[in-house]
């Protein structure tokens, strides 16, 4: 806040100066207007600073932070013209999908476009990166009356040389609808909302969700957290949803310790209906205040609270690192030229080995959970390069053969962090931890300070060990694959074999159930040996699967079905409404789960007790 109003208060003591006739402003102000909604697109106005040149470009971002992906949200504005003070219209030149190029900028008053959502133009669920979609979470909704999300790259572009020129925004909205955002609204009447930021990174890194409101509140410390939930049927409420969020997010507050950046962290949640045309890609984009996140309504409470604390956790992670710790090409991003960092392993595989440790630290895992999921992201890392330098990687994350590669940072990188975070531990003996390392780097650098990508390393060696430096040097910027085993032993830690629960509906990724693209209807494969579930429930091969439970289903919600049977547990009331050979039945039952066996690890060795406590509780 005080960077915001230094800014202004620079822009007014310029004003106030008046060097010569002629006003020079300093800000650009943008105007969403949510209330004039035409074809399901919103109205933008921009008003840009003074401008001296005889022609600007005005962007809108091609990739933003956080995505790894060239998104292209020029594609998503239409009708961009410029005109000077009187009303005159400026000649504007569409240079690429996300670039103009206006004419005779000197008298430039405002720039005006209108702007379509991402949600509406979304195919199918993915991971960032890995489809034309635009990620959810990073995409926009425009629902006239309801719903509003404002992740602002999508919606504010750029002057290309006034990145670090600060942005007065306003959106005016319906009275009905509030805006939920972790920046601050300077204007107090029920139908506009008026906020400040220092340059146009910041504006980015806000996001704001309008719709009626449902939101709560709590503090951790001094940090307040508020969290807003749409919920498009009024399934879910912020008051549903918080409980759970809040001793999940004190538990991460206990992990970090003193390590703290933010005062006001924002979650906003969209819970997607996924019957109609809506998002489709559900996970969460982290903002350095915020957390956007996209879930479909559909899924039960249970496992709507279990998906949070995984995403939302590895969100709010990301303000150690790359809010807190990065590197030059985090802290002076180009929206449409992107130079991409080479720690990917860092960002996202720190972030995410956070997410996993910090709940086995806090008691909500346990230490045989904990394994399993190390040992699920081991198995899943290998179906990936495993030769591929993870630097190259993540230098190169927008083209081919690296671009496949991106998922990796969620498996492999999560797994170096765990095996740096050993050695740290083997080392000193206990004392210390990859926790430790990021707490140094956050004081040698910080929010405002960048290292270069070429200096980490060394300066990770400095700060813990020389193995740690050799394992960074083989393993991260090598092509050497891992030997986990190794990494393991020395917390006396071994290979063991374990039972999970498996799906009714799937063996890993093979069905026990297809569709009848003719009919719609749903049955059990033919030739296949049945699991436990179907079994005890009754069900056979070429049976059609027509209702669940009271539930009607076939090919336009199978997603659902399968979708719901990730809730169901052992014992819990089944109802099939079944066609066998031509007859309808009804089967009744208790559910038993099929069974799968994984391989794993456990704790074998107890002289190395002591040191795997360390590392798991310490």
């Amino acid at each position: 806040m005080k960077k915001i109003i230094l800014s202004l208060a620079l822009v007014s003591f310029l004003w106030s100066c008046k060097p010569t006739a002629t006003t020079v402003k300093n800000d650009v102000d943008v105007t969403i207007d949510l209330v004039n909604v035409k074809d399901d697109k919103v109205m933008v106005t921009v008003v840009p600073p003074t401008i001296t040149s005889e022609t600007t470009t005005f962007m809108i971002p091609k990739t933003v932070p956080g995505t790894y992906s060239e998104d292209d949200y020029g594609r998503f504005i239409e009708n961009v013209k410029a005109f000077d003070a009187k009303g005159n219209g400026l000649s504007v030149a569409k240079l690429d999908e996300n670039t103009y190029k206006i004419s005779n900028a000197k008298s430039l008053a405002k720039v005006t476009y209108w702007v379509n959502d991402t949600f509406d133009t979304e195919t199918g669920g993915h991971f960032s990166g890995q489809s034309e979609d635009v990620f959810s979470p990073a995409g926009t909704n425009i629902k006239v009356g309801e719903n509003f999300m404002l992740n602002t790259h999508g919606f504010v572009g750029y002057f290309a040389d006034k990145t670090e020129t600060p942005y007065r925004l306003t959106v005016q909205h319906p009275a009905n609808l509030l805006g939920v955002s972790a920046m601050t609204d300077t204007d107090m009447r029920d139908t506009s909302d008026v906020f400040y930021t220092s340059r146009y990174a910041t504006l980015v890194e806000n996001p704001i969700m309008y719709s009626k409101p449902d939101f709560t509140t709590f503090m951790i410390d001094d940090m307040e957290i508020i969290i807003s939930v749409y919920s498009p049927t009024g399934k879910y409420t912020a008051k549903d949803i918080t409980p759970n969020m809040e001793n999940m997010m004190k538990a991460q507050k206990r992990f970090l310790g003193k390590m703290n950046t933010t005062k006001k962290y924002a979650i906003l949640l969209y819970l997607s209906d996924v019957k109609a045309n809506d998002a489709k890609g559900f996970g969460a984009l982290e903002h350095p205040t915020s957390t956007t996140v996209v879930m479909p309504e559909m899924m039960g409470l249970e496992m709507l609270q279990e998906q949070l604390k995984d995403v939302v956790s590895h969100e709010f992670f990301h303000i150690v690192t790359p809010l807190t710790v990065h590197s030059n090409e985090i802290q002076y991003f180009d929206f449409n030229k992107p130079q991409m960092s080479e720690h990917l392993w860092m960002y996202e595989g720190v972030t995410e080995y956070f997410a996993n440790l910090f709940q086995v630290n806090q008691g909500l895992i346990d230490e045989e959970e904990f394994f399993q999921r190390m040992a699920q992201k081991i198995v899943q890392s290998k179906q990936m390069n495993d030769n591929m330098s993870f630097t190259k990687m993540s230098k190169n994350v927008f083209y081919q053969p690296y671009k496949d590669q991106y998922i990796n940072v969620y498996q492999k990188g999560a797994l170096i962090a765990m095996c740096v975070d050993i050695i740290i531990r083997e080392n000193s003996n206990g004392e210390r931890g990859i926790l430790d390392l990021m707490n140094k780097l956050s004081k040698e650098y910080g929010t405002s300070k960048a290292f270069k990508d070429s200096e980490l390393f060394t300066k990770i060696t400095e700060l813990t060990y020389p193995e740690v430096g050799a394992f960074l040097e083989k393993y991260v910027a090598g092509e050497t694959p891992i030997n986990y085993d190794e990494f393991f032993a020395k917390m006396g830690v071994t290979e063991a074999t374990y039972e999970k629960t498996g799906n009714p509906f799937l063996k890993g990724q093979t069905p026990y159930i297809t569709v009848d693209p003719a009919t719609k209807e749903i049955k059990v494969l033919p030739g296949i040996e049945l699991n436990e579930f179907m079994k005890t429930l009754g069900l056979q091969n070429d049976d059609k699967i027509l209702a669940v439970n009271g539930t009607n289903y076939n090919l336009d919600n199978i997603y659902d079905l399968v979708m719901s049977s990730m809730s169901w547990k052992d014992g819990d009331e089944m109802t099939f409404k079944i066609n066998r050979n031509g007859k309808d039945l009804e089967l009744k039952g208790k559910a038993v789960m099929p069974k799968e066996t994984a391989e794993g690890y456990k704790a074998t060795d107890a002289s190395k007790n002591a040191l795997r406590e360390a590392w798991l509780k310490g």
